[in-house]
């Protein structure tokens, strides 16, 4: 299924000229829950892994302090097919039981966790990038795949740490069947469900706070919005900057490229640790695809027929994990060469 984002609620360059050479091709990615294969773009989904090559594991020491119940990947599994099937049921009979004594049995079963891993543990994946597919910013010339796993631990940053793989899909023959998965998995949320994804291209500008101090006093300036007409919101008369941010700037959710999605800090350079180049937005890596500020970015197909979600799980967090209590995990990497180390920015 593919998915399109609404038009912009007003055209911002007819408003602000000197934007138009800042605009920026960001794309979303739309992962909705299926069945993704190695041949497929997916987050969560199994990945083109040759088996001659070693499965990445993380060595490095994990965070146990924010331990809680910790399980297995087959625990979470089991635990979101119940959920799943008490959806299903109550959706054909509004009375049938919540839960029924098999789940109960299984919810109590697991309610203990499992003991605290600590060694190498095998990463996860958590997407996968044809370039066929998503067009992949300051990627190497013969890759046309993009992998990217991340460990099911904490770290001292308190989020999963990434690597990245880059590799041409073509020279892997000998594919991997059954890659080995951690024992444990820190938060439930650290483990994505597998999704398909709906490519689409949308253009962004920067955050209010990278503009020249001439465009932000030109964003407050409320008389400049009022000639927009009708399309532009008067309530939003003490808080354009924040109109701008939310509606007009750039789309929330997963995506690669476009512009950094700033908002837990001020906007901070980030330059290669390599090179010192400043790196640029490669992936972002997100919880919910919209949130109640962010609303006009939800694609015209989910306000028609939406996809279903599990019980209890915030709205369009259809990946089913959480970054940080609900922001983003934004990779970025050197525009000169992709095999510098990433940078991580928590957003």
């Amino acid at each position: 299924m593919s998915f399109s984002t609404p038009p912009r609620p007003l055209d911002v360059i007819a408003l602000f000229p000197q934007l138009a050479p800042l605009a920026r091709t960001a794309t979303r990615l739309h992962p909705r829950p299926g069945s993704p294969s190695v041949r497929d773009s997916s987050v969560g989904g199994p990945l083109l892994w040759p088996s001659g090559e070693p499965w990445p594991h993380c060595e490095e020491p994990h965070d146990s302090r924010a331990a809680s119940v910790m399980h297995s990947p087959d625990d979470i599994r089991l635990l979101r097919r119940n959920r799943a099937a008490a959806a299903e049921r109550r959706l054909r009979d509004p009375q049938a039981p919540t839960i029924t004594p098999e789940e109960l049995e299984t919810e109590k079963k697991l309610s203990a966790g499992r003991p605290w891993f600590d060694g190498p543990i095998p990463m996860i994946p958590v997407a996968q990038l044809y370039a066929r597919d998503v067009p992949l910013p300051s990627h190497p010339f013969e890759a046309d795949l993009l992998q990217v796993l991340w460990c099911p631990c904490d770290h001292a940053e308190a989020h999963p740490r990434t690597t990245l793989f880059w590799r041409s899909s073509a020279t892997v023959t000998d594919i991997l069947d059954s890659p080995p998965e951690p024992p444990v998995i820190q938060f439930d949320w650290y483990l994505p469900e597998p999704c398909l994804l709906s490519p689409e291209q949308v253009t962004e500008y920067p955050n209010p706070m990278e503009l020249s101090e001439e465009l932000q006093q030109q964003l407050g300036d409320v008389s400049r919005w009022e000639t927009a007409g009708a399309a532009w919101d008067s309530a939003c008369t003490a808080a354009s900057q924040e109109f701008y941010f939310n509606k007009l700037c750039h789309a929330p959710g997963w995506k690669t490229g476009g512009w950094t999605r700033w908002g837990l800090t001020d906007p901070m350079p980030r330059p290669c640790p390599e090179c010192g180049t400043e790196a640029i937005p490669l992936l972002t890596i997100a919880g919910s695809e919209w949130d109640s500020s962010s609303e006009s970015w939800t694609p015209e197909e989910e306000r028609t027929n939406p996809t279903p979600l599990l019980i209890g799980t915030p709205p369009a967090n259809f990946t089913l994990i959480d970054i940080a209590s609900g922001y983003d995990l934004q990779l970025h990497v050197c525009p000169k060469s992709p095999d510098h180390p990433h940078i991580e920015l928590i957003q």
